[in-house]
């Protein structure tokens, strides 16, 4: 018996060797937890009474693992991703589903997001109105075509005109934007048709009496509605914006939507119809100043980069300054994390004892947050590890004692009738 005692010490002191060995063997392994080997004893069925039954030695009960957090290190490449908190990255592969703490990720030949085994990361799709389908997942993919244009059709000028501006000099055909007499001030802005090519835009300001002006706005040279009037505009005694009177309301507009009328490019794009708001214009006892020009048409982008918040949402980042939302990171969780079951490549796989996986957003109740441009390290303690090893061997060199200890009692016993 008390070989087969010692026989089941050695067994559990090498699976105690192994399962160290095994953590210290991933102590760089990206996303790796530690292991810890737990035993129970064994008793053979008896009728002995109570007390004074003796074990039968030990046995492997459970390699249980630790999921405490491993340290947090930056690389730099924004799809390489680590999670702070609860929570697996979903992985799939013909349909096959993992989950796993190694947030490595890089794009393949289609653009897809896999990882070094080539798993697709699972996401959340976009919808329409900025949302995410949280129904279902899917491949994340990072597109590789332009990003379309939008053409401007509103602007905002905001300006002052001089109180003490005069009206110019009369001169032989009024004003024209090559003749600087004809006009007191000028400033332009860029703006984009329906095909992303940009135009300048011109507005010229003319002073025609106490707090009275005339505007004219001029695209890569060519005036706007040529044949209509000006845009006029009327300031108060105390230099705020009283009134305006545009080509499409001659007997008055809001300041907020004006409009100098249509221009078509020569581009072969839509005709151009802006409004601009100059609500916030001025006439002050000043110098003429621009305080800003804006619009909100663009031109034709290039992916220059890609972006994941601590929520998981993943944009794609243009270079026309726009940016496209690709995806929600998929997050999983489960009742009982040890009941998964651990595969290759740092990956687990669900298991009735683990219950199927909860899905939801990082930085959301039981979540943990992403850090993008990093990664989480193995959890392993090196010193413990060690300490463990130490003990683990001082074990199974005491289970080796023991089967020679008794190998030399059986002797002994073998060798009694020869001595009689």
């Amino acid at each position: 018996m008390t070989f087969g005692i010692a026989l089941s010490g050695l067994d559990a002191a090498q699976s105690d060797l192994n399962t160290t060995a095994n953590n210290i063997a991933n102590s760089q392994t990206t996303g790796f937890k530690s292991s810890t080997a737990n035993f129970v004893e064994l008793y053979a069925s008896s009728e002995i009474a109570a007390n004074t039954q003796i074990g039968n030695g030990t046995q492997l009960q459970q390699v249980e693992q630790s999921f405490t957090q491993g340290d947090v290190t930056t690389t730099g490449n924004s799809l390489d991703m680590a999670l702070s908190g609860n929570g697996f990255f979903t992985v799939s592969q013909g349909g096959t589903q993992e989950f796993t703490r190694a947030g490595s990720f890089q794009t393949d030949a289609n653009g897809n997001v896999v990882n070094a085994t080539g798993q697709n990361l699972q996401v959340y799709a976009p919808n329409a109105n900025g949302t995410f389908n949280t129904t279902s997942l899917t491949n994340l993919k990072i597109p590789t075509g332009d990003s379309a244009p939008a053409p401007t059709t509103t602007g905002t000028l905001d300006f002052n005109l001089p109180a003490d501006a005069t009206p110019p000099a009369a001169v032989p055909g009024g004003f024209t934007p090559s003749n600087a007499n004809t006009y007191n001030q000028s400033t332009s802005m860029t703006v984009y048709d329906s095909l992303g090519a940009a135009h300048t835009a011109s507005f010229y300001f003319v002073n025609t009496g106490a707090n009275t002006w005339n505007a004219y706005e001029f695209v890569d040279g060519k005036q706007v509605n040529a044949n209509a009037d000006p845009v006029q505009l009327t300031y108060s005694t105390s230099g705020a914006l009283q009134s305006v009177t545009d080509a499409a309301t001659p007997a008055g507009t809001n300041p907020d939507a004006i409009s100098f009328g249509s221009y078509t490019p020569t581009t072969g794009a839509a005709a151009m119809n802006v409004t601009y708001n100059v609500g916030a214009s001025t006439q002050f006892g000043q110098d003429f100043g621009v305080t800003s020009v804006t619009q909100n048409g663009y031109t034709t982008g290039q992916i220059s980069g890609v972006s994941v918040s601590s929520t998981g949402v993943v944009q794609a980042n243009y270079t026309n300054g726009q940016s496209n939302n690709l995806g929600q990171v998929a997050v999983a969780n489960f009742a009982d994390q040890n009941g998964l079951q651990q595969v290759q490549n740092t990956n687990w796989e669900q298991t009735y004892a683990s219950g199927q996986p909860v899905f939801g957003q990082a930085g959301g109740a039981n979540f943990g947050t992403i850090q993008s441009g990093s990664l989480e390290q193995s959890n392993v303690d090196i010193t413990s590890q060690l300490v463990n090893m130490i003990t683990a061997q001082r074990a199974f060199q005491a289970n080796a004692e023991m089967i020679s200890t008794d190998n030399s009692i059986t002797q002994t016993v073998i060798q009694i009738p020869n001595q009689q």
